[in-house]
């Protein structure tokens, strides 16, 4: 019986290990070969006409492969009695999701049922970034789409309150490590973020304290004033650095000047080790860009339960 037990053991860790190494950066060299050129063109139009859709798209890789890893559901809708991801609350802000409709498109006319959703996602994730002055790199491919996608499953999303504990937790459970954290917070370089992320540092912060005492006074003093206590301006917030459109470490910079937006970036500066990081890639832009391409490349890598090319980024089969 025990021998049996071990023989399953090694045959799902054989599978997993066959589906990690699927991923390459030469997957569609021959059914595809243009599927990053069509996709980089597709996130260069976009971008042509909003800035705002790098910072989209990078959120929304982030999002898909942190509920059932990197399988596209967060790109479904919801259908039926079914709320899909893109309708929980951590994605109501969650847009530009006709980039990759377009993506897509394209791709099927070019080599059809061949790309998945979840590779033009994490193809475009890496555009947004390259395209907005920072690194680039070769994307792992081989993803397949999923068919499942649950907005309760949200919940699993690290949130911009979470202390540097349940960070690390939520990390840790996908895989990641407290230097991916550091270097992957700093995706935070590009975007805007809402009044609702951050009011908790700017009232009644606990009862001792209003506002966070970490947070620079002028700069809690300037949020003040475009997020009040009951501010009623649905689109009211902040960009998430001082070069919103670049990505660039400015991001650490702020952090360490106590400018940071969310819970979480200001947990970064908790403990030593990540403190220690967050000073690193603040004093070096190039380290910051060397450490993010690795650690994207892991976490676009988290194995989901997909097993097929949808033809429509939307809705299944």
């Amino acid at each position: 019986m025990n021998a049996h037990f071990l023989n399953l053991l090694l045959m799902v860790v054989l599978v997993v290990s066959l589906d990690v190494q699927a991923l390459s950066p030469h997957y569609y060299d021959h059914s595809c070969p243009q599927a990053d050129h069509i996709v980089t063109n597709a996130v260069k139009k976009a971008m042509s006409n909003d800035k705002t859709v790098p910072a989209a798209l990078l959120r929304m890789h982030f999002h898909d492969c942190f509920v059932r890893g990197c399988d596209g559901s967060v790109l479904l809708d919801s259908k039926g009695k079914n709320k899909a991801e893109k309708d929980g609350p951590p994605n109501i802000s969650l847009h530009a999701f006709y980039v990759i409709d377009n993506a897509k498109k394209a791709l099927e006319e070019q080599c059809p049922g061949i790309v998945s959703c979840a590779d033009i996602l994490s193809l475009a994730a890496r555009d947004a970034v390259a395209l907005s002055g920072g690194p680039t790199w070769e994307v792992p491919k081989g993803r397949k789409d999923g068919r499942i996608s649950k907005a309760i499953e949200t919940r699993q999303l690290p949130a911009p309150t979470f202390n540097i504990s349940q960070l690390r937790q939520n990390f840790g459970q996908r895989g990641l490590s407290m230097h991916d954290l550091v270097v992957l917070s700093g995706g935070h370089t590009l975007g805007f973020a809402h009044c609702s992320s951050f009011q908790n540092r700017l009232h009644n912060f606990n009862t001792q304290k209003e506002v966070d005492p970490t947070l620079n006074p002028s700069f809690a003093s300037r949020l003040e004033g475009v997020c009040p206590a009951h501010n009623t301006v649905k689109n009211a917030g902040a960009t998430m650095d001082a070069t919103v459109s670049s990505f660039d470490n400015i991001y650490y910079k702020m952090l360490m000047q106590g400018k940071s937006l969310f819970s979480s970036d200001e947990a970064l500066l908790a403990v030593p080790s990540t403190k220690k990081l967050v000073a690193k890639y603040a004093s070096s832009n190039e380290e910051f860009e060397r450490a993010f391409v690795k650690s994207m490349i892991k976490m676009s890598s988290i194995s989901g339960n997909g097993n097929e090319v949808r033809l429509n980024c939307r809705r299944v089969r």
